[in-house]
């Protein structure tokens, strides 16, 4: 498993009974996550204390629940890196720190690489990628289908200071914009994905990982430089286990360009229990 445990600005302090109590700065948040079926052996006073409860509705859904201290969005840092978090309706904060053992792979295998390196970040989100692919001394592509998302990205790039990086901002869908991308003979050294388990485009095409992803990655190969650095993939979809990337990754880049392959578990580390909590998978090819 990749461990995250090098964080200051977060904790996981407690899981039980299908939640989670984080803190994100000095903000403390209670969220549901399907992973925690296990008991809560003490529903401590920092449980009931947190700034921001998520309630999941039994209809599907669910509602926050604030605190009047709690701001409508603040910032944390990791390293160098800032980010702003605010909570969403979707329970989501704008982060997922458990990424940071990406962000932290991917800076060394920039910085290591000793040449200008084009990164390609799809299904980009809130560009937590983005910003350790900047800070790294990488020129990135940010794509993401939701203009609130990008914007989003855009202020996170600012606060960490690399405003005046060469980032590119496109709010498009993927599968669109790396056709285009293809047609015109651009290439990248480096391609990053989080692909959802389930979509539907602007003008009602869908999305099914389980059918869609390797064709989806064999598109991408056409867009990768004749010397990649690195692709990575991210899955938060339940019922996928991490050898499927690995033998995806194996199938599409083994053959032409070699290198190395590596999958597993991505954790965070429970404050209170000393376990565990697994945060979904990842997949990595690297030169």
């Amino acid at each position: 498993m990749f461990l995250t445990d090098n964080w200051k600005d977060y904790e996981l302090l407690d899981t039980g009974n299908g939640e989670k109590l984080e803190r994100w700065g000095s903000h403390v948040l209670r969220r549901p996550d399907p992973q925690i079926i296990w008991p809560l052996l003490n529903e401590s006073n920092e449980w009931r204390q947190a700034g921001g409860h998520y309630h999941r509705s039994s209809s599907g859904g669910g509602q926050w629940d604030f605190k009047p201290d709690l701001p409508e969005r603040w910032t944390i840092g990791w390293n160098d890196l800032r980010f702003h978090i605010k909570p969403t309706g979707f329970k989501h904060t704008g982060l997922f720190p458990e990424q940071a053992v990406n962000w932290e792979w991917m800076i060394n295998k920039i910085q290591s690489a000793n040449r200008p390196i084009k990164v390609l970040n799809l299904f980009a989100y809130t560009g937590g990628a983005t910003v350790a692919c900047a800070y790294a001394g990488a020129s990135v592509c940010h794509v993401d289908a939701a203009k609130g998302m990008v914007q989003w990205a855009k202020e996170n790039v600012q606060l960490s200071g690399l405003a005046d990086h060469p980032v590119r901002f496109i709010t498009d869908d993927v599968f669109k914009f790396v056709q285009r991308e293809q047609r015109r003979g651009s290439k990248y050294d480096a391609i990053i994905m989080d692909p959802p388990s389930y979509g539907r485009g602007p003008s009602g095409e869908t999305w099914k990982l389980e059918n869609d992803l390797f064709p989806f990655i064999q598109s991408c190969m056409g867009i990768l430089s004749d010397n990649p650095l690195f692709m990575l993939i991210n899955s938060y979809t339940t019922g996928i286990s991490s050898t499927v990337l690995h033998n995806i990754l194996s199938m599409a880049m083994k053959d032409k360009f070699g290198g190395k392959i590596t999958s597993g578990e991505i954790g965070l580390p429970i404050t209170k229990s000393g376990l565990v909590l697994p945060c979904g998978i990842l997949g990595r090819w690297e030169a």
